[in-house]
This record gives structure tokens, sequence and C-alpha cells, in this order.
């Protein structure tokens, strides 16, 4: 029997972005995501992974995010790997959040936020690196103490959060736009080019899997 009710019409991704950057910016870890019910359209969109990786971020739907940067951590993919930082970040992985900055911290994209690194903040980070896990650390003091404070606020130190937002915030909708003026929105439905294992090889070969993700059939990891 033919339903009376009209089909709704899937969510644009103009209106999936509006609504997400109504949410708070994405600073530390929530218990759950912010809209539950917008997993399925973010991932219908079918957008370059990097690209719907933020999205599912910007929704704190980590899960999901995860998905999708395990398969982007190494060049040319780098903005799927400052995406794995914003993540680990978030999640209060520090050491591990400093070290994918690291990788991108000389990226055009990085240092649109964070600025472009002096030598002095090359020797300041390279001095420190024995300081944390992973003896990565990022040349740009800024991108450093932000991650510090992030960590401290995790800690129990609030004094900073507005200011912290505020650069969170900035770092998504930078990304946004740079996301979404080189990737575009029209839908991908082979993703398996932005598939990076370390060592840079795109060629995934043996790696792609296909995951079915909705009405439109299966999409190409």
């Amino acid at each position: 029997m033919t339903s009376i009710y009209p089909a709704k019409a899937p969510l644009s991704f103009d209106e999936i972005r509006d609504k997400l950057l109504s949410f708070p910016t994405p600073l530390t870890e929530t218990s759950s995501p912010n809209d539950a019910t917008l997993t399925d359209p973010i991932s219908t969109l079918f957008l370059h992974p990097a690209f719907e990786a933020l999205l599912h971020i910007l929704n704190q739907d980590l899960t999901s995010a995860h998905f999708l940067v395990r398969h982007m951590q190494s060049e040319p993919e780098t903005e799927g790997m400052w995406i794995h930082g914003i993540l680990h970040r978030i999640e209060g992985d520090a050491d591990n959040a400093r070290a994918w900055y690291a990788d991108v911290c000389e990226t055009d994209v990085f240092e649109q936020v964070w600025g472009k690194s002096i030598e002095e903040e090359k020797q300041e980070a390279e001095a420190d690196k024995d300081e944390v896990r992973t003896g990565k650390l990022p040349n740009q003091r800024k991108a450093r103490e932000f991650l510090d404070c992030v960590e401290a606020l995790r800690n129990g130190d609030a004094n900073a959060k507005q200011e912290l937002e505020k650069d969170a915030r900035r770092e998504v909708e930078t990304l946004l736009e740079w996301c979404t003026q080189k990737f575009g929105t029209e839908k991908k439905l082979n993703a398996s080019t932005a598939w990076v294992q370390p060592g840079g090889d795109s060629d995934v070969g043996q790696e792609k899997q296909s995951m079915l993700t909705g009405g439109d059939g299966f999409r190409k990891f």
C-alpha cells in the first residue's frame, strides 16, 4: 500500500552545516552527540571523508568521525590529519593531538589559523619535545599554548574557556571553508583515493572495503 504522506526530503548540505554551527563549539568531549538524528543525513551527503569527519565532529559524534580519520594518516590527506588531531584534542588525548598538529603545522590551512612560525618558535618547540610522550610539537607557539590550555581545562582550570572556544571555533570554521572550496559538496561515492596509510600510499588495493551508508547504496573506502 502506498503511503498518503509524501517522503521527507533529505537535508541539504547548507541545512546540515547551519544546524551544526548552531551547536556549542567542540572543545572537549560530551557524553553523546548533539543530535543523533543527524548522523545518517551527514553520511548520505557522501562528501570527501575528511569533510564528512569534520561535520561529525561538529555534531560531537566522535565514533563516526573516528571511522573516517583512521583511514587518512599521512600526506596528501593533510586535512584529515589535522581533523584527526582535533578529534584527539576533544577526547583529551593531548599528546596525540600535539603530534597530529605537528605533522600539519606547515600546511597552508593550518597557518591560516595559527600563523606561520618564526625561527624562535621552532627552536622553542624543538627544546620542549622531550616533555611530551610523542616527541612531537607544532612549531607555532599559539597552537602549543592552545593545546596546553585545553588540557588544563580538562584538569579543572576553566579560566580561559571562552577564549579557547573562540580558537576552537576558528579552527573548525576555517577547515569548513577550506574543505568546501577544495572538495566541494557534490557526492563522492568512491572515496577510496582518500584512504592513505602511513607511508603516503594512496593506492589502497587490498585496504579497500565497502560500507553501506543508506538508500544510495555502497560507498567505497
